[in-house]
């Protein structure tokens, strides 16, 4: 069976060894020893010279200029290379510029035939020397590029001149156009990969300039010795081209054409592409006065696409700098990261963020809370800790029909132990793209067999593009790459506090309940032996009560670090006979403890009862413990609006502003120990901050001298 045509058997043309040249000149080739190895067909006739296979250079009728020009090349050859020199040579009535290289060993010559008087090839590299200056005024890449086919129009005289700009899949945007004004405007086509297959593009970065001054020319062939390797043209500027890509030009209805190369830090970036609807011969000091602002070109290019990354890893610095102080110092790092949702969108250029850990999900932005869910289902429970989708295609089957509008995914596993991550998502990008002709090829046979033909066709071709995102950039993956190692030192961080605190809790529990437990053994001891009944039972009952209250917040942070909630059933209660009944507890317990109630007459809203009333029975608790001796604890409760707002408020000292980014942590310091809550975990705020939450509300501290102030506020449904 016979292999498929595809892009791979154009890539197979061998184009660097096509064994002829262009025949508006002349080649010569000799070895290292600088005997003559082969030479263009045309050479003996253009040049007046007779050829004979090893003659010595020496031996050859050439100027002086140009004898010199090859010794000069031999001697700076390294590695079988040496860079071209140029000179302007007459033989006879003819002008050339002649151009000499090493590649491979070899010395190659060329005689260009040039009819522009030299005056004329000055005024041409003057006029290049100011666009130059202009060219590095430009303050963007549009306006360099418009400017630059411009100006490259101007010296060379050619009817078009586009600037290309390659994507990542290599097919590139005409981005700007200096142009005849009764042509066809292409700018803003974009033309596709195959368009120039691999090994041209090799060459267009080697080789930063071509020329193909007659695109119907009848090729010169070589002739060489016999069993010497192909002539490797990689270099020439008469290198003959391929005649796939001169059937190309003809159906553009192209008479001559140039490139020159635009390459930044080793990759092809862009090119700008000279077509004449005519034969044009372009002088070789123009051409290179073309390729010169090409490098330059190349150069702002780099510096300003430099800038621009320096900013956005500036910016990236410092949104990681303020994620990292808040993940160190928050016991929620999904929670966290919430807060600088806005930050990191700007920063990895992302239209919604959807962060899970433990369980949980959160998200911000235009996006559903199940289809998130279902987001981070199908990412790897093991494998890469980034993953980048740019299409609809990249997700699971499975998932693609539910995904619109979202198509493009950078998601990073920030901790693996508690299945932490962060995604960032952009939208589907619907646009249209104006090729420039169907971008597919046609198999046809020919003399060589079946092989990709170039498109026949240039008119415009518009095709709609669904289901693809923005790309991600190098610029976007490296902040990405960076916020993620700032993550995992967090998350281990964090993990080594929540070991030690695991630890310290542990070993607080064990002392905690042994006292209890000893109270309750001797009051049973002092029952066996006929002691006060009514004294023990009420010793018991405290001990078991304060039992029960630590093995419960024990319980809840479990629950809460595990992911699994605390499974609230919100109904209609009025919270105000709720209040009266847990104040009359309280007063009952602590007999000395003054309370100032402010309530309303009723206040209804969805709540689970008993949930708010733990978080009132710990934020009176936090005040009993925490607040002056014998000033009150207000409790006020109002209504406003849609919202319901509970205050407590104790005298004492404010909360120093270095613990105020844990005060919702569990196991503080300075709870855990606290001489005046001995029997205390440090849990208690962290689980009313949970409850409030699960409500869909809010809990807050503010200071107003003498009175520290924990706020609540709810939705009322």
């Amino acid at each position: 069976m016979q292999d498929p045509v595809t892009l791979d058997n154009c890539a197979d043309e061998p184009i660097h060894i096509p064994g002829s040249i262009q025949p508006h000149g002349a080649l010569l080739a000799f070895d290292t020893d600088s005997m003559l190895l082969g030479w263009s067909d045309n050479a003996a006739q253009l040049l007046g010279l007779q050829l004979t296979l090893n003659t010595p250079l020496s031996a050859m009728r050439l100027s002086a200029e140009v004898a010199a020009a090859a010794a000069e090349c031999v001697d700076s050859i390294e590695d079988g290379e040496a860079p071209a020199i140029a000179l302007e040579v007459s033989i006879g009535a003819l002008r050339f510029d002649c151009i000499v290289h090493a590649h491979q060993s070899r010395l190659i010559i060329e005689f260009e035939r040039r009819d522009t008087p030299s005056d004329t090839v000055a005024a041409f590299a003057l006029k290049a020397h100011a666009a130059i200056d202009r060219l590095k005024r430009q303050k963007s890449i549009d306006a360099l590029l418009q400017l630059a086919t411009e100006q490259v129009r101007a010296i060379t005289g050619f009817d078009r001149v586009m600037a290309y700009r390659f994507h990542q899949d290599d097919s590139g945007d005409v981005t700007a156009e200096s142009r005849r004004e009764d042509l066809e405007a292409y700018l803003g086509r974009r033309y596709p990969a195959s368009d120039i297959p691999a090994q041209a593009r090799r060459l267009y970065i080697i080789n930063t300039l071509r020329l193909i001054a007659d695109v119907n020319y009848t090729p010169s062939p070589l002739s060489g010795r016999a069993g010497d390797a192909p002539l490797d043209l990689s270099h020439s500027v008469l290198r003959s081209v391929s005649p796939v890509h001169i059937e190309y030009l003809q159906n553009m209805g192209v008479g001559a054409s140039m490139s020159v190369s635009i390459v930044v830090a080793g990759r092809l970036w862009g090119l700008l592409a000279c077509h004449h609807m005519s034969s044009l011969q372009v002088p070789y000091s123009v051409r290179m006065a073309a390729d010169v602002m090409a490098q330059v070109i190349a150069s702002l290019v780099q510096s300003m696409e430099a800038r621009e990354n320096a900013r956005l890893v500036e910016q990236s610095a410092e949104v990681r700098t303020r994620v990292m102080e808040t993940l160190l110092h928050h016991d929620e790092p999904a929670r966290a990261l919430l807060t600088h949702a806005p930050a990191l969108c700007q920063s990895l250029q992302a239209e919604a963020l959807v962060i899970s850990q433990y369980g949980k999900l959160m998200v911000h932005g235009d996006i559903d809370a199940e289809l998130a869910a279902r987001m981070v289902a199908s990412l790897p429970a093991d494998g890469p800790e980034l993953v980048e989708r740019s299409a609809v295609g990249d997700w699971p089957a499975a998932l693609q029909p539910a995904l619109a509008p979202w198509a493009g995914l950078l998601a990073l596993r920030f901790d693996s132990v508690t299945s932490g991550w962060l995604l960032a998502l952009r939208r589907e990008q619907i646009h249209t793209i104006r090729w420039a002709g169907r971008p597919e090829k046609v198999v046809r046979i020919g003399p060589l067999g079946a092989r990709l033909t170039p498109r026949g066709s240039f008119d415009e071709w518009r095709e709609m593009v669904r289901q693809r995102a923005v790309p991600w950039s190098d610029a976007e993956r490296l902040a990405a790459s960076q916020l993620l190692g700032e993550m995992h030192r967090a998350s281990v961080a964090k993990h080594v506090e929540t070991d030690r605190a695991r630890a310290q809790l542990l070993a607080m529990l064990g002392h905690d309940l042994r006292g209890p437990l000893h109270s309750i053994n001797m009051a049973a001891t002092v029952l066996q032996h006929g002691g006060a009944a009514s004294t023990m039972s009420s010793r018991i009952q405290a001990s078991s009560t304060r039992m029960e209250r630590l093995i419960s917040q024990v319980l809840d942070m479990s629950r809460i670090n595990g992911g699994l909630g605390l499974g609230l059933s919100r109904s209609a209660a009025d919270l105000v006979p709720l209040l009266h009944d847990l104040l009359d507890e309280v007063r009952t317990a602590h007999a000395d403890l003054r309370l100032a109630v402010s309530l309303p007459a009723s206040l209804t809203a969805q709540i689970d009862s008993d949930r708010m009333m733990q978080v009132v029975s710990n934020l009176l608790s936090n005040a009993r413990h925490h607040g002056t001796h014998g000033e009150p604890i207000q409790v006020l409760l109002a209504e406003s609006g849609s919202t319901v707002l509970l205050e407590v408020r104790n005298v004492a000292p404010p909360i120093p502003a270095e613990l105020l980014p844990t005060l919702y942590s569990p196991l503080k310091h300075a709870s855990v120990g606290n001489v005046r809550n001995r029997g205390g975990l440090g849990l208690g705020l962290h689980i009313a901050q949970e409850i409030v939450q699960q409500h869909g509300g809010e809990i807050a501290y503010r200071y107003e001298a003498p009175q520290v102030i924990f706020a609540v506020t709810l939705p009322r449904d």
